[in-house]
């Protein structure tokens, strides 16, 4: 199914007819059709929404480069448009981003939130990863000196390539030129700040040994998020609800209902 918003055509399915309803949102590089071991476990007992997000499955890119606002605005312009007010809202990494920034800006739109492996906290920096980032900087302030004497024709457009290629993460340089600004403004997200105003009631659902959104983030959630509990799935990584579907379904189920 296909509904305009915000300037995107989005791509939607929706599963189950009878019981509460839920939002279904992925994670980066994903679709929703990874949703599909839980879609299989909890349709019978509810009715659930999943979404492919803009530059996802097959809905349309963004306008613009969009920050995690506007991934926000265009989920709640979907949860009123699909009257889905009130509903559970399930994120998993930038689904998780998109949830925790919807439940800061419209809680009044969410009835409880869960959030596997979510996004949406920035990385401490280690000395690794300042070496690196000075690095990159000082290269690519050289390249585009050089390109400013307009006497190496492509060979700074090159550079950078290389340059991103080398430094860039493996989903920032699988995308393209103008994806890649909203892959950026995703990434400098911090809602450390803003999680003691999210109001619904959390449930937060971890990987043990999950190396994209490690286990301190969870934690610091857990702290913050003032209506919050934490689920450790042992043995488990980034996607933990792919890892124990059973187990996820199980508990999202009772948290729900």
């Amino acid at each position: 199914m296909r509904i305009d918003s915000c300037g995107v055509n989005i791509n939607y399915e929706q599963y189950g007819s009878a019981g509460p309803q839920a939002l279904l949102l992925h994670g980066w590089g994903c679709s929703l059709e990874l949703w599909t071991p839980i879609i299989e476990r909890l349709s019978p007992q509810m009715r659930l929404t999943a979404i492919d997000f803009p530059g996802h499955g097959k809905s349309g890119a963004p306008p613009e480069p969009w920050d995690a606002a506007a991934f926000a605005r265009m989920t709640a312009d979907i949860i009123e448009r699909l009257e889905l007010r009130g509903c559970a809202v399930i994120g998993h990494s930038h689904g998780g981003r998109v949830a925790l920034r919807l439940a800061i800006d419209r809680p009044e739109l969410i009835g409880k939130l869960v959030i596997t492996c979510g996004a949406g906290l920035r990385g401490k920096p280690t000395p690794r990863s300042i070496l690196r980032a000075k690095t990159y900087r000082a290269l690519r302030g050289a390249l585009n000196g050089l390109e400013k004497t307009r006497l190496f024709g492509d060979i700074p457009e090159r550079g950078r390539e290389a340059l991103r290629a080398r430094f860039g993460s493996k989903d920032y340089n699988a995308l393209g030129e103008e994806m890649r600004k909203t892959f950026v403004l995703l990434v400098n997200t911090d809602l450390t700040d803003e999680l003691r105003n999210i109001r619904p009631p959390t449930l937060l659902i971890w990987g043990e040994k999950d190396a994209e959104t490690p286990l301190w983030m969870a934690r610091v959630m857990e702290e913050k998020i003032p209506d919050a509990g934490l689920v450790v799935f042992e043995g488990a990584g980034h996607f933990a609800y792919i890892e124990q579907p059973d187990r996820f379904a199980r508990i999202v189920e009772q948290f729900i209902l």
